[in-house]
């Protein structure tokens, strides 16, 4: 028998296939001029994309003031986990120095987007990452937008430097109590008020705590709308700026990548500039609380000697009395508890022990990380402050604060069978 073919047409019309197409811009500076660059960036990608036949828009992700070699844009990360369960097709930006300057970031993303048959394609340089040299193009040339970045930072370091040396205010943008425009500095007169009352109170004998719940209580707002706490007002305290006086460089950023802050421990040269702005507290007044201060820091200061140190040795505090937490361990568990009340009891501060479990549980959530990283911790947290009702308010080496709440697990869930089954033995020899 003689084998026959026959093809078979198509007896309908297939729907066309749309493209989810998203855009991504972004602005390094919070600067007027900047930012109305990237509402520009937003209105064009927009319309761009919504006159396209074929596209589908799915929207415009931005980001403000943050920079290209920083991994915690919030709208970036947004349009990654959008791309990641499939609502994204291709993703439109300017030029790989707006995507990111980091290389290893940057191949890093290109490819797991990849993985996720997401094209990104680059305005500037005409190249898409799905294309077959895409990636090649884009290493070379997110090197050099890489190596621009690291020259721009050592350009502007060198400045910031050069403006110390010279007793300049480079980087101060806001600081309770006083006015900053243009570099000027002049005294906001209702904010005034309120830091020389945070002295009066510290000499008087307040701590820290009390001082942040009677300003509360007052209404007073802070700075940008943040809440007063102890770690606030002791930072004023600490601020011999408020004499008119400035301690220069005392953070500086250590490479162009990371961009973080790190405090000044002798690396580099510091400059101590006066009457260099209009003083709020008199010298003498802020030598007399720095006395106090120190007094206070060699009352509360550990032995001397090999010690165990511990991830939250040091930086966990207590809001109530202004000491330091300590790690005690009853059995396999381990607490850690103020050392004023370890040391003075519960009249002296009633403050509340803290599981450990619990403070690695929270500095994870905060950190935003799956398991606890020490290295992580001392990187971005300067502080934890533990303070009433279970509340903790972490402070971080930017100088932004969050709080978090725990709460305490009943005894049903703490328990072992052996702790139940000694309980009662004990009850059996009292009756």
């Amino acid at each position: 028998m003689k084998k026959t073919i026959t093809k078979i047409e198509k007896s309908y019309e297939s729907m066309p296939s749309f493209k989810k197409v998203a855009a991504y811009a972004r602005v390094s500076s919070g600067k007027d001029e900047m930012l109305h660059s990237l509402a520009a960036q937003v209105s064009y990608y927009s319309n761009f994309i919504q006159q396209q036949p074929g596209w589908f828009y799915v929207g415009v992700f931005a980001d403000e003031a943050l920079t290209g070699t920083k991994s915690n844009r919030p709208e970036f990360k947004r349009m990654i986990e959008a791309c990641k369960k499939g609502e994204i097709d291709i993703v439109l930006t300017k030029s790989i120095s707006r995507f990111a300057r980091n290389t290893v970031d940057l191949i890093e993303t290109v490819r797991e987007l990849k993985s996720l048959n997401v094209d990104v394609f680059f305005e500037e340089q005409n190249i898409h990452s799905n294309s077959g040299d895409g990636e090649l193009m884009l290493t070379i040339l997110a090197s050099y937008a890489q190596e621009e970045s690291r020259s721009v930072s050592e350009n502007c370091k060198w400045r910031i430097r050069s403006q110390f040396a010279n007793g300049e205010l480079a980087t101060l943008r806001f600081m309770y109590g006083y006015k900053i425009v243009n570099g000027g500095v002049t005294i906001e007169p209702g904010e005034a008020a309120v830091v020389r009352m945070i002295f009066e109170d510290y000499l008087s004998g307040m701590g820290g705590g009390k001082i942040a719940k009677k300003l509360k209580e007052m209404g007073i707002e802070n700075l940008r709308g943040g809440e007063w706490n102890s770690v606030r007002v002791m930072t004023i305290i600490k601020n011999e700026k408020y004499t008119g006086n400035a301690l220069l460089q005392k953070k500086y950023v250590k490479d162009h990548l990371g961009k973080r802050l790190i405090r000044n421990r002798g690396n580099l040269p510091m400059y101590y500039a006066k009457n260099t702005h209009p003083a709020i507290i008199e010298q003498e007044l802020f030598d007399q609380a720095q006395v106090i201060l120190n007094q206070q820091r060699l009352c509360y200061r550990t032995k001397s000697g090999p010690r165990n140190r511990y991830p939250f040795s040091g930086i966990l505090r207590c809001e109530n009395c202004g000491n330091k937490y300590k790690r005690k361990v009853r059995g396999d568990k381990a607490m850690w508890q103020c050392t004023t009340y370890l040391n003075e009891g519960k009249t002296a501060c009633p403050a509340k022990q803290v599981p450990e479990q619990v403070l690695y549980q929270l500095s994870s959530e905060i950190l935003g990380i799956c398991e606890f990283d020490a290295e992580r911790l001392g990187q971005e947290l300067s502080e934890i402050l533990v303070a009433e009702s279970n509340k903790m308010i972490f402070a971080f080496n930017d100088g932004h604060t969050e709080e978090r709440v725990w709460h305490d697990r009943s005894r049903r869930e703490v328990w072992t069978e052996e702790m139940r089954k000694k309980a009662r033995e004990n009850a059996l020899r009292r009756y």
